[in-house]
């Protein structure tokens, strides 16, 4: 009678596993089907993206040829100041869409985009000094006529005692970034050089063949270009559209723009406010902080270059020389905030 029950038991307890075995079933089946679902919504989601990002791809590569081409075809045919204001203006816009394109860009696309602007850039440089012979005729006859300017030139090309000023006459370079600048300091050493705002507004500004100085610019130029420059530091006020470093060494750049390049350059701070990426190339020992240089009347130019303050991108670069998501570039880093402390005075 015992074993009886002792096999009823048994065989009760078996039929509960059972039940309880075939409940968990569906449970699997259900988890099962929900993980496949999950996946399938994903990859849904991602050809949504690829699809998305591709037709943004699209549309971006149709609008800038579209601009591109009107701003080309509103220089080639500039012979007045309104038609080259219309340009600059078409100009910014073609920038400002390329900025606002960054983060879907490939690196190759966007860096044609840039050396395509720089052309533009240049080219508007140009076309605008053509249509000023009379005035730049008139600054090089009282070059050789007036004995300060003559000092002055002197001075550029020969190495003056630090601390001193000088304004030495705006430079012309063939090739590069563009054929003409209409203003600069070229082949000075150990001097501290100025220029205001209303030798800057609006103006390209080269700086070339500098060691050991100090350059301060007060104002809004158009673009802003540096090479070999050696253990210089160079404080600029909002640039309204792009700067250019090459072949510098051991130098200390503030500056505000839409966009910064970077190239053959190492052991290089810049204190930046960028509304695009920066780009770095060939470069080495490169290190970044926010902007912080300021003076009287900042705000004004501020206004005047159409940068959006509150957009500053200063800690995203890429380099192009380092094509790895996974491991950050060798070639940049951020400057530690104890040693962002600087004078600029």
């Amino acid at each position: 009678m015992e074993a009886g029950s002792c096999s009823a038991v048994g065989v009760g307890n078996g039929d509960v596993g059972s039940q309880r075995d075939r409940g968990l079933v569906p449970e699997r089946l259900q988890r099962r089907e929900q993980e496949r679902q999950l996946e399938v919504e994903r990859r849904k989601q991602k050809r949504q993206d690829q699809e998305v990002e591709g037709e943004t791809s699209d549309f971006f590569a149709a609008a800038f040829a579209r601009e591109r081409a009107a701003v080309e075809e509103l220089l080639e045919g500039g012979e007045s100041s309104e038609r080259l204001e219309e340009a600059a203006a078409r100009l910014q816009g073609l920038q400002k869409l390329l900025n606002d394109s960054v983060l879907f860009l490939a690196a190759y696309d966007l860096r044609q985009g840039q050396e395509a602007l720089a052309r533009l850039q240049a080219a508007l440089g140009e076309r605008r000094q053509e249509l000023q012979p009379k005035k730049r005729f008139a600054f090089k006859s009282r070059r050789k006529d007036a004995a300060p300017a003559a000092e002055v030139n002197t001075a550029a090309g020969a190495p003056a005692a630090k601390g001193s000023r000088a304004s030495p006459p705006p430079v012309k370079e063939e090739g590069g970034f563009g054929s003409s600048y209409v203003c600069g300091f070229s082949n000075v050493e150990s001097q501290v050089l100025e220029k205001r705002a209303e030798e800057l507004h609006q103006r390209d500004v080269l700086l070339t063949g500098l060691s050991n100085c100090t350059i301060k610019l007060y104002g809004n130029p158009n673009t802003l270009r540096l090479t070999k420059a050696r253990r210089c530091t160079v404080l600029c006020g909002p640039v309204s559209t792009s700067v250019f470093l090459e072949d510098c060494s051991e130098c200390v750049l503030a500056v505000a723009c839409q966009q910064l390049r970077v190239h053959t350059t190492r052991d290089t701070r810049v204190f930046l406010q960028v509304t695009s990426r920066a780009i770095v190339e060939d470069c080495s020992g490169i290190q970044f902080a926010p902007y912080t240089w300021s003076y009287p009347g900042i705000d004004e130019h501020f206004e005047g270059s159409g940068l959006d303050r509150s957009k500053n991108n200063w800690k995203d670069v890429d380099d192009f020389n380092w094509l790895s998501r996974d491991e950050a570039s060798p070639n940049w880093s951020i400057l530690p905030e104890e040693e962002r402390m600087v004078q600029w005075d």
